[in-house]
């Protein structure tokens, strides 16, 4: 099976850039120093102008815990319906219930409405309870991917992990490992892991216009085709 590169992107920029790298998928989110939030309306309007590689926002209402409440929750379903309007050719959820488990029941309704999107499983998998019967949960579900680092803050500190993971998944669903992912260690995340699919923001500061108030530089933080292109490179030889 052919090695996937899904780039995370924070704006239409980054996404621009994912693309002309050689990226296989976008995860298309807003704030990602909060671990990503759904993106705009405008946003994903422009992205579906912009892309010809498929997109998957994230729907999440906001940071922090992946407990939704009631309200929280219809926004959520809103989201969805937009998304599938507008076309996108999938989603990223993920739900869990107080004990930490996976919440089945909402996820089951997010995927209902999602019509012939895909679904990605997202890293509130690495927050659940019980990762072997979370895995069997979200396969029941009929996801298509679970983004996560095996548990650990970086992919590669929970190699063992998601070796693990594979193999239970089988050829059922994909594990695709994320978080701290980049050039020096892609190589031995898929060597040692058996995964075929591969999450990272492949970022770099990157320097903008003067601001004309205090003469300095504008500096952010975003996707790299520099960097894109190397890992495609790496995934390319293995």
């Amino acid at each position: 099976m052919l090695n996937n590169l899904e780039i995370c992107v924070g704006s239409w920029q980054s996404a621009l850039a994912a693309q002309t790298g050689g990226a296989d998928r976008i995860e298309l989110c807003d704030n990602l120093a909060e671990g990503g939030t759904t993106p705009s309306y405008g946003m994903l309007v422009q992205c579906k102008k912009l892309l010809q590689i498929p997109f998957f926002p994230i729907i999440r209402p906001r940071g922090g815990d992946f407990v939704y409440s009631k309200n929280e929750f219809e926004i959520m379903k809103e989201d969805v319906i937009c998304c599938r309007e507008i076309g996108c050719e999938g989603i990223v959820i993920g739900i869990l219930r107080k004990d930490g488990s996976i919440d089945t029941d909402r996820c089951s309704e997010l995927i209902a409405l999602a019509g012939a999107m895909q679904f990605t499983f997202h890293r509130a998998f690495d927050r659940c309870n019980d990762m072997k019967g979370g895995l069997e949960d979200i396969i029941q579900l009929g996801c298509h991917r679970v983004l996560t680092s095996g548990g650990r803050e970086f992919a590669f500190e929970g190699i063992e992990v998601l070796k693990s993971l594979v193999l239970q998944a089988g050829s059922r669903i994909s594990i695709m490992p994320g978080s701290g992912i980049n050039e020096l260690n892609l190589h031995a995340i898929a060597n040692e892991t058996a995964a075929y699919e591969f999450h990272t923001t492949a970022k770099k500061l990157i320097e903008y216009d003067i601001d004309p108030i205090n003469g300095e530089p504008y500096h952010a933080l975003e996707t790299s085709v520099e960097n894109v292109s190397k890992l495609k490179e790496i995934l390319s030889l293995i």
